[in-house]
């Protein structure tokens, strides 16, 4: 698991202490039949324990517990995967970077404002439908349109559109990549539910026939928004990571107990051999996974040089073995794992709707490629 130091500690068992009170996994059930899957009043106290401000400098509103806020973020995010959390964790906590970071004193002073009270969600429209939906392709496009831009394109699956007031747009500038804040009730503005596996989550799609948006809507200049997506990508990527494997322990750790306690022809489950070496494989999967992703948010945080490299990696690994720990799972509960009944969908279903996100492990891989050939040239 993540390990927490010094005030951390205190941080993540609050967390863990308040998930378990207000969203247990019989409030998770209950939730997944909502319309957003989350209550406000839920959010709003998790941004009062500082859910919503870790990633955002002190001068704008925010502030870290240990002083690496990504950390702090990414323990957040394991207690989220160990209790199928509903919140747009990831989602929020991106936009509210970019806006401590790149955005105007009016962008601060309102819209990230609302985000750190926990009073308005935030949602990332990054990622675009096939074809345009390799790892750092951006086809929606925003041209100049009198004193502002106009925007025109799609962007899909967006965790939380439909219930974000505040959504940052990546698009693409003649002069190069160039960011976008713009409120979800934008005229023109199309957003669209989307069906999705995660029963905690919500996705949508948003189109942009000509959303047209004053330049007061830029986050840093046009055309040099590039470092900064990547750096945001990465950013999702590795709270992401912290969150699969929070899945992946309540699975795990959910599963042993289950085969130490099933009896099968008078023995544990868990006592004979073919099991046990399977066990040893899934933890040694978990750990490696833990250990890789915690890599990640400590290589965000320092702003290393190779953080692209380490986030990639996470990404291919638990990407690659998170499923088949939970498949695994799945199976050595039997008949039962495969019921509605049994909780432990709620997790699979999570990791399954998180490999594809922000990148596939096959993308991951084929950056991480490119960045290890540029490094030996």
């Amino acid at each position: 698991m993540f390990r927490a130091v010094g005030d951390q500690e205190l941080f993540q068992e609050t967390t863990r202490r308040f998930l378990e009170v207000e969203v247990p996994l019989a409030k998770v059930r209950d939730l997944a039949g909502t319309t957003d899957g989350y209550e406000p009043s839920f959010w709003r106290q998790g941004a009062q324990l500082g859910w919503t401000s870790l990633l955002v400098p002190e001068d704008a509103g925010g502030g870290s517990i240990s002083g690496h806020g990504v950390v702090d973020l990414a323990l957040v995010a394991y207690e989220f995967g160990l209790h199928a959390a509903p919140g747009p964790l990831i989602g929020t906590n991106v936009v509210a970077a970019a806006l401590g970071r790149w955005g105007t004193d009016d962008q601060r002073a309102g819209p990230l404002a609302d985000l750190l009270a926990g009073d308005a969600a935030g949602a990332w429209a990054h990622a675009e439908p096939a074809p345009n939906d390799g790892l750092g392709d951006l086809a929606l496009t925003a041209t100049r349109s009198g004193d502002g831009f106009s925007l025109h394109g799609v962007k899909s699956p967006v965790e939380a559109g439909r219930q974000a007031a505040y959504i940052l747009v990546s698009a693409r500038h003649e002069s190069g990549p160039t960011q976008f804040l713009i409120p979800s009730n934008a005229p023109g503005l199309m957003i669209k539910p989307l069906h999705g596996l995660d029963m905690t989550r919500r996705h949508a799609r948003l189109e942009f026939d000509g959303v047209t948006v004053p330049s007061t809507h830029l986050v840093g200049r046009p055309g040099s928004a590039g470092a900064n997506i990547d750096w945001l990508l990465d950013l999702a990527v590795s709270i992401q990571l912290a969150e699969m494997c929070g899945a992946l322990t309540w699975a795990f750790d959910t599963t042993v107990d289950w085969a130490f306690n099933r009896y099968s022809f008078g023995r544990p489950l868990a006592s004979y051999q073919e099991l046990k070496h399977r066990f040893a494989d899934m933890k040694m999967w978990l750990e490696a996974s833990c250990a890789i992703s915690a890599d990640a948010a400590a290589a965000m945080d320092r702003d290393q040089a190779q953080r692209s490299e380490r986030v990639s990696a996470g990404k291919f690994y638990v990407g690659r073995y998170g499923p088949e720990l939970m498949q695994d799972c799945v199976q050595m509960h039997g008949g039962i794992g495969v019921t509605f009944d049994h909780d432990l969908h709620l997790f699979l279903r999570r990791i399954v709707t998180d490999v594809p996100t922000y990148g596939t492990p096959g993308q991951h891989a084929a950056r991480l490629t490119g960045i290890l050939a540029g490094a030996d040239r």
